[in-house]
């Protein structure tokens, strides 16, 4: 690895870290000796980049300082083009639209080298069903329904599960997740007072409430992410109501 390549990476594992990092652990995930990472971090502080710390204890990227936006690796070029062609097959018109929109935006300004992993990617999403199979309720706005997670607004929404039982709810929805050709509404159900997965082609009515929930919808988020994690780690038993593809009892 180039030094300059390695200066950067450097600035990003820093970033990503969720506390202090020593030159050891920064070695290891760089493939390089602990005296090459003491001598690039040194080089770093010459530079005026804010890295807190010292040998033996770990080093701290200071908040608030960032490389340029578009300072990308090939890795991370590629990343983007294959989540952006995801977008494009699976999500709805507006959000497919704004994936390649930011495509386009990034290709105008990358540095020569990155336009072809841009314009002509290497990675790509295999043909598939399509937004056009996506299943949806007809009448859904999800553009909506997206900016009700982002706020933390209640939901009142009728309901039909896999067995044709129909229901009810007032939900808090946090998240409106993209599943093969499935879309669903993570929530907090005030009926079970539990998480619920609610699939979008099984809402009979949606009414979008203007009061807000008591809890940050990213609060939700995480607690949610967690007991998913939590799950996956037990032993597999049957649950139905946390699968993506299930239903919500």
């Amino acid at each position: 690895m180039r030094r300059a390549d390695r200066l950067f990476e450097i600035i990003q594992v820093l970033r990503r870290a969720s506390g202090p990092l020593t030159a050891e652990r920064i070695a290891a995930e760089l493939e390089t000796s602990k005296r090459t990472i003491y001598r690039d971090i040194d080089a770093l502080v010459a530079q005026r980049v804010p890295i807190r710390g010292e040998a033996g204890v770990g080093y701290v990227l200071e908040r608030g300082f960032d490389l340029p936006p578009l300072m990308l690796s090939v890795d991370e070029a590629e990343a983007v083009a294959l989540g952006a062609q995801w977008v494009v097959a699976h999500a709805e018109p507006a959000l497919a639209r704004a994936a390649v929109a930011v495509l386009a935006k990034l290709a105008a300004v990358v540095p020569e080298d990155l336009r072809p992993v841009l314009d002509d990617p290497a990675v790509g999403t295999p043909p598939g069903p399509g937004r056009e199979d996506a299943r949806v309720a007809g009448d859904l706005d999800v553009a909506r329904l997206r900016r009700w997670c982002r706020e933390g607004r209640r939901l009142a929404i009728g309901y039909v599960d896999e067995t044709g039982a129909a229901s009810e709810r007032l939900v808090r929805s946090f998240l409106v997740g993209y599943v093969a050709t499935v879309r669903i509404v993570a929530a907090w159900c005030e009926l079970r007072q539990d998480f619920r997965v609610f699939r979008t082609d099984r809402l009979t009515a949606v009414t979008f409430l203007d009061e807000r929930y008591p809890e940050r919808s990213a609060a939700l988020r995480r607690r949610w992410l967690a007991l998913m994690r939590e799950r996956r780690a037990a032993p597999v038993t049957a649950e139905p109501v946390t699968s993506p593809t299930g239903s919500a009892s």
